[in-house]
């Protein structure tokens, strides 16, 4: 056992957690429905399982990265006992939307409708990122001048390196398929969504677009995302709900419209259906209007 393995810095304006480091000896921490209202990195060092996560479940193993997005709800499933280090950060501490630019972590690491939430962490990798986490570790015991400075530029490190990492991992579609159809179908499927998730929310309405029958292209999302259209279609409306609640002052009802809903009480029952949470909560939880201040 570690003789410390918790290391916690708390907002001092409103006495929630800004930062944490913890390393785990176990699953106790993960062997139910996690629904976090920071982001959530867990490097398993040691063993293997399943993570299930929104839709769908995935094989991980040792040296694999999970990373989580706030009430992303996930837990995993070990097959042997796990170990490892996990970062948690508040969007108030961090926020990977207004930073973008620097880390581009959102939509590779979190926020990622067609891929999984994990990245393979190699030898060289692994080094430096052991290297980051000694550093936010003794950052955390220096309550000195800019200390949240230091531990915002490590947390850029380590959040760049498993960025590219996972940029590199994920090849639009497999390799043996390429000669097939399929990957146009899918990358064609991609740009409908984001062209129109905010008005078309059926799967047969892309099936339209794609003047493929629904049963087809439902065999073929499975296949290759491991989630039905439907998933990928509520998945991606709930990202931008998120952003919208987290990032501008609008109201409740103002985002339902603009996503395409009539009926703010029936978007709000659909955000908690996928989420666990309001969208009033997750606002008050997770953050508001920071893009504004």
């Amino acid at each position: 056992m570690f003789k410390e393995n918790v290391f916690t810095l708390i907002n001092q304006q409103n006495g929630n957690l800004a930062f944490k480091l913890f390393y785990f000896q176990d699953n106790s921490h993960f062997d139910h429905i996690q629904r976090l209202n920071y982001f959530s990195l867990i490097w398993i060092q040691k063993g293997t399982g399943k993570v299930k996560v929104d839709f769908s479940e995935y094989d991980f193993v040792e040296n694999d990265l999970l990373a989580f997005a706030p009430y992303q709800p996930f837990m995993l499933i070990h097959a042997e006992e796990v170990k490892g280090v996990v970062l948690n950060f508040h969007p108030d501490f961090f926020c990977i939307h207004k930073h973008h630019k620097e880390v581009s972590c959102n939509g590779v690491l979190f926020n990622t409708v067609y891929s999984s939430p994990i990245v393979a962490i190699d030898s060289v990798s692994a080094t430096t990122l052991e290297m980051v986490v000694s550093q936010l570790k003794t950052e955390l015991h220096n309550p000195d001048l800019a200390q949240y400075e230091l531990l915002i530029s490590y947390l850029k490190i380590f959040l760049i390196t498993t960025s590219r990492l996972k940029s590199q991992q994920i090849p639009e579609f497999k390799e043996e398929q390429s000669d097939s159809q399929n990957p146009f179908i899918l990358q064609n499927l991609k740009d409908n969504i984001e062209a129109h998730f905010k008005s078309k929310h059926s799967a047969s309405d892309y099936a339209d677009l794609l003047n493929i029958s629904p049963k087809s292209l439902a065999k073929i999302t499975k296949k290759y995302f491991n989630k039905t259209l439907t998933d990928l279609i509520s998945e991606r409306i709930i990202i931008e709900a998120k952003r919208e609640l987290y990032l501008t002052s609008k109201t409740v009802k103002e985002i339902a419209y603009e996503l395409g809903y009539q009926d703010e009480h029936y978007f709000s029952r659909f955000f908690k259906n996928n989420t666990d949470v309001s969208p009033q909560l997750y606002r008050d939880t997770v953050g508001f209007a920071h893009a504004e201040e």
